[in-house]
């Protein structure tokens, strides 16, 4: 098995992946690393889905990187367009050359002797392995499944006549021109899907098990149309980041503080957009706001094709699939020629690959974060976690810089391994994310858990992350340093790396 050595290893050539690398070239310029990418081609998410309308939840003003601006105007972004800027900022940094496509990283084991991580490598294309070799490993491999979605049990399923799909495995030559689709779902999948496939579709329903909170944002941000006029581009980004992080932060916090405020202001919202057509059961949930994440409508597309007609809304439980569609508990059938199962995703953390210390198993989930970045007793080692309440991005930035900061200085203190430390009985245990979403809640016996108190907590607050992350000392007392002695080899292999 042939070894190279990289200072870092990089999984995930996505949104956090490309950063991570980006932020690596631009604060530690003397470290080598590489990128592994499963895929074909980066871009993660925004390379992964292709269905009609993906786009993100989230402003590109936050969802952006921090070091390069978002300048095109739609605020909210199609996936081509995500995936353009990933490209872009990637060429800008001189960071593509460094992805290694059709590379998946399956092990990992932790040397203390050597202070170095052994990765086993497997190319998709013939499934050879190779050793990898690095003194710092990031998980940038997102939180879901690449492979496949959540695909629930539906009773008859085999019955249905037309196609049923999934939105994480959408068939490139999909002709939905005068069909009726049925899509199963609430979430911002679904909403995405249901006005972007009246287009060509005769019909479009969406069939939901129980309402989400559903919001309204301009697609295009106005204020910064007008700013870019007369002021520099960083600026106008500068100032809109700034403006949509709180207006983020207001929202949540007033959602978690005062629900049954923001409950009726999020209600009152959507029956101005609906109107007298729509029944408002369809979208009044039974839990608070921002129990689940709240999903965002650009320009109010969806409650456009629901007035015109192009679309309708069903709240109801499946009873089974037949011949040609789907007959619901209340009686009802739904007639259709595609179904689509926006049912939700899988999660999984660090791309599934197996862990070691010292070729003892390590496992996630009984694991504490540290930061939500790294994790305890888990040496050199991090996972970029974005927010669950605001743009991945933001927190994914700052997570970044914070692992360049360590890497400094360890160098600047002649160290080699760091280890987050916690002792025994000092916080209690909570789940890692404190939302009510299914997809979180079928996977919390694989998720780490998060402590009740700093450094172990989650606060899902951007400008106290902001401040621990970029600006609280990196020795704290409860990050472990030490220096094992590497082997002469691994110099060698480190400058025929970065050569």
């Amino acid at each position: 098995m042939s070894e190279e050595y990289v200072d870092v290893l990089i999984v995930g050539a996505g949104l956090s992946g490309i950063g991570a690398a980006c932020h690596l070239t631009r604060e530690c310029p003397d470290k080598s690393f590489a990128i592994l990418e499963a895929r074909e081609d980066m871009g993660g998410t925004w390379d992964l889905f292709r269905y009609p309308g993906i786009r993100s939840d989230s402003d590109m003003y936050t969802l952006g990187y921090s070091f390069r601006p978002w300048t095109e105007p739609k605020a909210i972004a199609d996936g081509p367009s995500i995936k353009r800027y990933i490209r872009e900022t990637a060429e800008e940094y001189g960071v593509d050359g460094k992805i290694r496509y059709g590379q998946r990283a399956v092990r990992a084991d932790w040397d203390s002797n050597e202070a170095v991580w052994n990765v086993d490598v497997v190319r998709t294309a013939d499934n050879s392995t190779q050793r990898l070799r690095c003194n710092f490993i990031i998980g940038c491999t997102g939180y879901y499944r690449y492979e496949a979605g959540y695909q629930p049990e539906f009773p008859g399923r085999e019955r249905f006549q037309g196609e049923v799909i999934h939105p994480q495995k959408w068939p490139e030559d999909l002709d939905y021109s005068g069909k009726r689709v049925v899509v199963i779902g609430s979430g911002a999948t679904a909403v995405t899907l249901v006005p972007a496939m009246t287009d060509k579709a005769a019909h479009v329903t969406m069939l939901q098990r129980s309402p989400t909170y559903v919001a309204t944002l301009p697609e295009i941000d106005h204020i910064s149309e007008q700013l870019r006029r007369f002021l520099p581009e960083k600026l106008v980004y500068r100032l809109a980041r700034t403006r949509n992080v709180g207006m983020q932060m207001v929202v949540y916090q007033l959602s978690r503080r005062f629900p049954k405020m923001m409950r009726r202001l999020l209600l009152e919202g959507v029956r101005r957009q609906v109107g007298d057509k729509v029944d408002m059961k369809h979208f009044t949930p039974s839990y608070n706001p921002w129990d689940e994440r709240l999903c965002v409508v650009p320009d109010g597309d969806l409650f456009k094709v629901l007035r015109r007609g192009q679309a309708s809304i069903v709240t109801d439980h499946i009873e089974t699939f037949t011949e040609n569609g789907i007959r619901l508990q209340s009686g009802e059938e739904l007639e259709a020629d595609i179904i689509i199962t926006a049912t939700g995703l899988e999660m999984q953390l660090l791309g599934d690959a197996e862990l070691s210390v010292d070729g003892e198993p390590w496992d996630v989930s009984g694991a504490f974060a540290y930061k939500a970045l790294m994790f305890n007793d888990l040496p050199n080692a991090a996972m970029i976690f974005g927010y669950t309440n605001a743009s991945w991005t933001l927190k994914a930035d700052i997570s970044s810089e914070y692992i360049c900061r360590l890497l400094k200085h360890m160098d600047r203190k002649g160290m080699r391994q760091c280890t987050p430390r916690m002792p025994e009985g000092s916080v209690d245990e909570e789940p890692f994310i404190a939302l009510e979403s299914g997809y979180v809640k079928r996977a919390l016996d694989r998720l780490p858990k998060q402590g009740s108190k700093a450094p172990w907590k989650l606060r899902q607050n951007y400008p106290y992350d902001l401040a621990m992350l970029r600006y609280s000392p990196v020795d704290d007392g409860i990050m472990e340093f030490s220096n094992p002695q590497p082997a002469k080899r691994l110099a060698g292999n480190a400058r025929q790396a970065s050569a």
